[in-house]
This record gives structure tokens, sequence and C-alpha cells, in this order.
């Protein structure tokens, strides 16, 4: 495997590029499913708002307050800033990531 001497595994692990330009982004898109745990009774809110936020679909819920979204995005900073959305959300007491893949295009 060639080594890039302009890539600091440290670097990118931190996601702090000193050249972020060598860094080539995958054809296609990424894929995330998000478990978001809500207040029973206002889970029609939280999933109106949630499919209001581009991207975001609610694959299932439970009458319990859960619900299963699926985001769809280009890239994994859209996902995780719409999953700092959800997760901030009224009513939402919490949003796990639970499978992230990225799709080859």
């Amino acid at each position: 495997m060639p080594h890039n001497p302009a890539i600091d595994r440290r670097a990118l692990f931190a996601g702090r590029f000193t050249n972020p330009n060598v860094v080539v982004r995958p054809p296609g898109g990424e894929i995330a499913s998000i478990l978001v745990q809500a207040r029973p009774e206002r889970l029609d809110d939280v999933a109106a708002a949630i499919l209001a936020l581009a991207g975001c679909e609610v694959f299932a819920r439970d009458p319990k307050g859960k619900l299963v979204v699926v985001i769809d995005a280009e890239d994994s900073g859209v996902i995780g800033s719409t999953l700092n959305t959800i997760a901030a959300l009224p009513n939402v007491y919490s949003a796990a990531l639970v499978f992230h893949a990225i799709e080859a295009g």
C-alpha cells in the first residue's frame, strides 16, 4: 500500500487536514440509520419535524416513543449535522447512529 506523506493519519482521524483537496470522496452518497427516542405523546410532532429535514425518512415507529430514521446524504458531515439537529429537537430524548454505509456510485 503506497504511503501518501500529504495525509497524516492522526490529522485524518481528528478531521484536521493540512490539504483537504488530497482526500477524494467516493462516488454516490451515504446512508445512515438513526434510532430516535422521543416523548410518546409527542411522537407525531417529532416525526413531522424530522420529515421536514432534507434527506430524512421515518422508516418505522413504535408508539412507545421510538422512531427509526433513515438519512440519505452526500457525505458523513451532512449525516452528522442532521443527527445533531434531530437530537436537539424538542421532545427528543436521544438520537443514536445505528448504521452507516457509503453507496458506491
